[in-house]
Formats: structure tokens, C-alpha cells, sequence
């Protein structure tokens, strides 16, 4: 549908959501390798982007599948190891693992965000309008932390009241998730308790 995406190998495809067909158009999804679930030496980060003044702008499929599409192939890019992400109308997070040839997070995210909005205005018909308000970043440094933004990151959606099981929503990384791995790893991370996580998601 469009020569600015980014391209992707063939793999998986979610279910088709009833709407206009406009994923039959697009490459499918750069999906990430396996999640390690442990703490290692070049440092795990829980990230939360947010739209200027919280405005939903990425408020069709085609423009959540823009931005879900982005982050996972420029995450590739950057040398960034993706394992959960949840992106939404106005605002996403991600939990990825840094490599010692990964690019700084900051210049990550710029590329995200500057491409990403790009992208949105022209599918808009705008011009110059600024997308992305501000990033939160958090290091994550003691393993039950970590688990425990996982499965926050995996659930966000429930959180947000948009599906009744994470796996339903297409624009998240709980389906991928419990196909790579096993049902105990699954059984792992879900146990974890959200409701004490601190996050800036007042979206």
C-alpha cells in the first residue's frame, strides 16, 4: 500500500480485524526474535511515548499498523531487542534489550518518531504538525521489575478497557508472545501483579 514503510520478511500475520482490508496490502510484521526473560549486562528499558496533548491521532488500523509496523523494524535497525510492546491512538510502551552494537535509545526513538510522524501527516494531508509530545525511559535493573512491566506491557490493553484478553488486541505483543513461548514461561509472566506497576499511562 505504501513504498515508505519499512519492508518485512514473510512470517506471521495476525487475524484479519473486521474493517476495511488494509493489511492484506502491507508487508507483514518484522516480528522480533524470542524473548530471553532475564536481566543482562547491556540493559533492559521500559519505554512510554505519548501524542501532544494525549490527542488521538493514529485513530484508524491503517495508522496503528503504521506505527506498530515502525517500531518493529527500526527497532531491528537499531540493534534493539523488542520484548513486549503495545502501541494505541495516542501513546505506546515497550520493554527492549539493549546489544553492545545498539544505537542509544534517544537516537532510536527520534528515528521512530520522526518517521512515524512523517508518515502520519501524509496520510492526514498535513503539514508540519508535531506528532509526539515526549518519552518516558526507565532502566530496568532488578529481575521482578522487569518480569512485572512485561506483563504490564503484554496487558495494557485490558488496562485500557479496549479488549478482554491481551491476546484479542492486534496492535500489542501478547499474541506473539504466547506462541514463542512455552505455556510455563506464559503462566510465568502473567502471574506477575500490574496493579502496583508505576507508569506514566494516564492516556
Amino acid at each position: 500500500m505504501d513504498d515508505h514503510l519499512p519492508p518485512s520478511p514473510n512470517s506471521f500475520s495476525l487475524r484479519p480485524i473486521p474493517t476495511k482490508d488494509l493489511k492484506s496490502e502491507l508487508p507483514q510484521k518484522d516480528w522480533p526474535h524470542a524473548p530471553v526473560h532475564r536481566l543482562g549486562t547491556n540493559g533492559v528499558y521500559f519505554i512510554t511515548a505519548g501524542t501532544l496533548k494525549k490527542i488521538h491521532l493514529f485513530n484508524t488500523s491503517e495508522k496503528l499498523d503504521l506505527l506498530e509496523r515502525m517500531l518493529l523494524s527500526l527497532s531491528k535497525e537499531h540493534k534493539w531487542q523488542l520484548e513486549a510492546w503495545a502501541v494505541f491512538q495516542n501513546h505506546y510502551h515497550f520493554v527492549a534489550r539493549g546489544r553492545p552494537d545498539s544505537t542509544p535509545m534517544r537516537d532510536f526513538l527520534a528515528e521512530l518518531h520522526s518517521r512515524t510522524a512523517i508518515e502520519l501527516n501524509r496520510l492526514d494531508g498535513v503539514n508540519g504538525r508535531t506528532v509526539w509530545h515526549n518519552f518516558w525511559d526507565t532502566q530496568l535493573t532488578y529481575q521482578y521489575s522487569y518480569l512485572a512491566r512485561l506483563n504490564y506491557t503484554h496487558q495494557n490493553a485490558v488496562k485500557h478497557k479496549l479488549v478482554p484478553v491481551a491476546n484479542q488486541y492486534p496492535w500489542c505483543s501478547a499474541a506473539w508472545f504466547e506462541r514463542t513461548v512455552s505455556p510455563a514461561q506464559v503462566k510465568t509472566i502473567y502471574r506477575f501483579k500490574i496493579d502496583c506497576v508505576r507508569v506514566e499511562d494516564d492516556f
